[in-house]
């Protein structure tokens, strides 16, 4: 017979990353609350759990120093054991374990079953779809599909996460009404790539369909799409877009660059007229939508030339939302074949230099929001100001509403009209009417 032990164990589970490793933290913190376990996220807890990131060098250099970081507050007897799991553990475990032997076990992004049983926990195959969210509590991510198919040179997605895998579409209504009994108002669509859905599956771009069903799930006002890859967008979706009022006018598409050369090295599968001539589409399918879109500058063999190709058409194309990242040479990718050409200061200029231009476009269309009236969603209140968004506008990432707390009282979690009485670059100051 077991006898427990007298120490109560919290476990702290810490997310670095993206919104997809905020889903994964959000699912094992749901398994772990199942099996009774006491579970918080980022805050104190004697076992530690940090979902990594391996995307490119800074979040690499991140995640290496929160692991550090704790295996040196194991070593000191402040918490009691430490556990990673996520990208960068998939990605390196051996030299991980062979560098940081002081984390008791690293796991792969595919272990739950295993990282649980670690933890005293089984896996509840039950549980689908339910999580601890850990976001705002009108808004949740909800992830369609996991890995990619696409070849991209720059990208260790494919090591990390796998092949492509979509989510059934009863599964994931299923868990968007779990999601809207718990108060959720807006869906986030997350997948590496939302432009694949269903083709392994419904051996068809099943998006469309998906996006048909969630929008009469009872409760859920706002559905935002997120990281659609450009090649075979499915444009079905942008009639739905425009039909459907849920559906936020609102799509990010990283284009990653523009000029052809540097296109097909990236192996991106089309050209700078087709992708402007998409652009084109969508602008007309869906007037007043909002493209997010994110650029990497210095990639191998970028020239001048190249770079100011894709500045010349970031002016031209005046982005409502653009990102600009300066090229990280990753190993096992194909990119990391060439030669990583262009100095570091440069890469960093020229990612500045889109950044300025983009901050300019911003505020000019900002100043043309002045005086209207939009519907926002309140996430939290901070310092002096209510903060909200509108549709055209993305958690973290994004423009966000500022309303003056001193003089308005709104409840956090509900949507309220305001109108737009003050812009800057990425802020608009606005009053309920």
């Amino acid at each position: 017979m077991r006898t427990k032990s007298l120490k109560k164990n919290k476990i702290n589970v810490i997310t670095l990353g993206c919104s997809k490793n905020v889903y994964d933290s959000e699912v094992l913190m749901g398994q772990l609350k199942a099996s009774g376990k006491d579970v918080v996220h980022e805050e104190e807890g004697n076992i530690v759990v940090i979902n990594t990131c391996g995307f490119i060098d800074n979040a690499k250099a991140e995640s290496v120093n929160m692991i550090l970081e704790y295996a040196d507050k194991k070593e000191r007897g402040i918490v009691d054991k430490v556990f990673v799991t996520g990208c960068l553990s998939e990605r390196y475990r051996p030299d991980l374990e062979k560098e940081i032997p002081n984390v008791d076990q690293f796991f792969g992004t595919t272990e739950l079953p295993a990282l649980l049983k670690a933890l005293g926990a089984d896996y509840k195959h039950e549980l689908l779809g339910e999580r601890l969210t850990t976001t705002p509590k009108n808004y949740a991510y909800l992830k369609i599909a996991e890995g990619c198919d696409r070849p991209c040179s720059f990208c260790a997605i494919p090591l990390m996460r796998g092949k492509h895998v979509s989510q059934t579409i009863e599964k994931l209504v299923k868990e968007a009404e779990g999601l809207a009994k718990n108060g959720v108002k807006e869906l986030i669509l997350i997948a590496q790539d939302l432009t694949y859905y269903g083709l392994d599956i419904y051996k068809k771009r099943n998006l469309g369909e998906l996006l048909e069903a969630l929008v009469k799930v009872e409760g859920i006002e706002w559905i935002r799409l997120h990281y659609a890859f450009p090649t075979g967008f499915p444009m079905d979706v942008l009639e739905i877009m425009k039909r459907e009022p849920k559906i936020c006018n609102y799509l990010d598409i990283p284009l990653q660059h523009i000029s052809d050369s540097i296109l097909k090295s990236m192996k991106r599968g089309t050209t700078k007229e087709k992708t402007t001539q998409l652009l084109k589409e969508f602008r007309e399918a869906v007037p007043g939508m909002t493209i997010r879109t994110t650029l990497i500058v210095g990639y191998p063999g970028e020239t001048q030339e190249d770079f100011e190709i894709l500045r010349d058409w970031v002016q031209e194309m005046k982005f409502e939302r653009l990102g600009c990242f300066a090229y990280s040479h990753e190993e096992n990718t194909s990119a990391f074949e060439l030669v990583d050409d262009v100095p570091e200061d440069v890469k960093q200029d020229r990612a500045n230099e889109i950044m300025e231009l983009q901050s300019q476009i911003s505020w000019d269309l900002n100043q043309e929001k002045i005086g209207k009236i939009f519907r926002c969603i309140i996430d939290r209140k901070e310092g002096e100001h209510f903060v909200g968004r509108t549709e055209f506008d993305s958690p973290d990432v994004d423009n966000e509403v500022l309303i003056d707390a001193s003089k308005h009282y709104i409840k956090t979690g509900e949507f309220v009209m305001v109108k737009i009485i003050d812009a800057t670059e990425f802020d608009l100051f606005a009053e309920p009417v």
